[in-house]
């Protein structure tokens, strides 16, 4: 017997072909409700036909935050428990039985396991807690975009933390993010103590090459009273770095990496990072040197920071070339072997693999 009524809500926006995966997972839930914020495609029909509530709305100027919390109005308020995705998130098969064994009636939140990236046998990359179902009242989405989720009662939040329970997301890479700069500058607009805006900001100018205005954004990020997680203050520092090896700075991004090492020395994001801007600059002894530092760590970190790149084939990658440029042909061939296990088909590391095996028959021959 079912213990509470359980609901999934979502926004949507020409996503028809997630529609049948989505509803297929999210089906262990009572009723499924999605805003719909104007799509052009079969996404409307093809939900409807699968049961969901669906109304329409066109939201103008678009906020992430508004389109969230319109979604959370069409819940039911007799609902229990509200579970927020999208759609193009999976649920692993028996997320509601865990989610009821987990729930207590003083409960108000629970922080569940959200695979992020996953590669290409859908193995996680980067994995960390996400913290989307909730109870449905006390709660308001906030912030423009990279919206949250906040809790609105003066006492203390009653969350849990669960493995039992993991979301998978299969992102649609084609989708346009054009408009993540203008609702970023917005959200810093309207707080500019917000740590958390100020880090995203600088990353979004990153990506649209804005080297300048994200070096100075980060810097601001970091100068804030409340910046203080240290893994987000290292990836504002690795992106200030960047930022240096775009504008030719070296010794600049140089810097800025080592006190990213400095401030996170446990996560291997730092240490590749600086490894790639060494083997930009052909300075193997560096690279060898911080990739086996990078390789000290073992335990990956749960948390949203990491780069794919430190925990697929990169280091081995890395240090097969490094070996390689030092004439070490036998550690540049284990290493090469290495990587080839993460990526067995990888036409380049085949490549360079016969180039190592061809140097040491040289050798051979002499």
């Amino acid at each position: 017997m079912k213990k509470y009524k359980v609901i999934v809500y979502a926004i949507c926006k020409n996503e028809e072909k997630f529609v049948d995966r989505w509803v297929d997972s999210m089906n262990e839930a009572d009723e499924i409700y999605v805003l719909d914020t104007g799509s052009t495609d079969d996404s409307v029909n093809k939900l409807k036909s699968r049961g969901v509530h669906v109304v329409t709305k066109d939201i103008k100027p678009w906020r992430f935050d508004v389109a969230r919390n319109m979604s959370l109005e069409l819940v039911p308020t007799d609902a229990d428990i509200c579970v927020c995705t999208d759609l193009d998130e999976v649920f692993t098969p028996g997320w509601r039985n865990s989610l009821e064994n987990i729930w207590q009636n003083d409960t108000d939140r629970i922080a569940y396991n959200y695979n992020w990236s996953l590669d290409e046998n859908n193995v996680p990359i980067v994995n960390f807690y996400i913290e989307k179902i909730h109870t449905r009242k006390n709660y308001k989405w906030t912030h423009p975009v990279h919206e949250v989720l906040t809790y609105l009662k003066d006492k203390n939040e009653n969350k849990i933390t669960t493995d039992e329970i993991t979301l998978n997301h299969y992102p649609d890479t084609s989708k346009s993010r054009s408009s993540y700069l203008p609702l970023l500058e917005l959200s810093v607009q309207e707080d500019s103590q917000d740590d958390r805006n100020m880090h995203y900001l600088g990353r979004e100018y990153m990506y649209h090459e804005m080297w300048d205005k994200s070096i100075d954004t980060l810097i601001k990020h970091l100068s804030l009273p409340s910046a203080l997680w240290k893994d987000e203050r290292s990836a504002s520092m690795r992106f200030i770095a960047r930022c240096y090896q775009k504008l030719n700075r070296y010794e600049e991004a140089k810097m800025w990496l080592k006190k990213a090492i400095e401030e996170t020395p446990y996560l291997r994001d730092p240490y590749l990072e600086i490894a790639l801007l060494y083997y930009k600059l052909e300075d193997w002894n560096n690279v060898d040197f911080y990739c086996n530092e990078a390789l000290k760590i073992t335990s990956h970190q749960k948390t949203y920071i990491n780069e794919t790149f430190s925990w697929d084939n990169t280091v081995y990658d890395l240090l097969s070339l490094a070996k390689f440029y030092k004439k070490d042909y036998d550690s540049a061939l284990k290493y090469i072997n290495y990587a080839l296990e993460y990526s067995p088909n990888n036409e380049r590391l085949l490549n360079n693999k016969k180039i190592i095996l061809n140097e040491k028959n040289k050798i051979r021959e002499n």
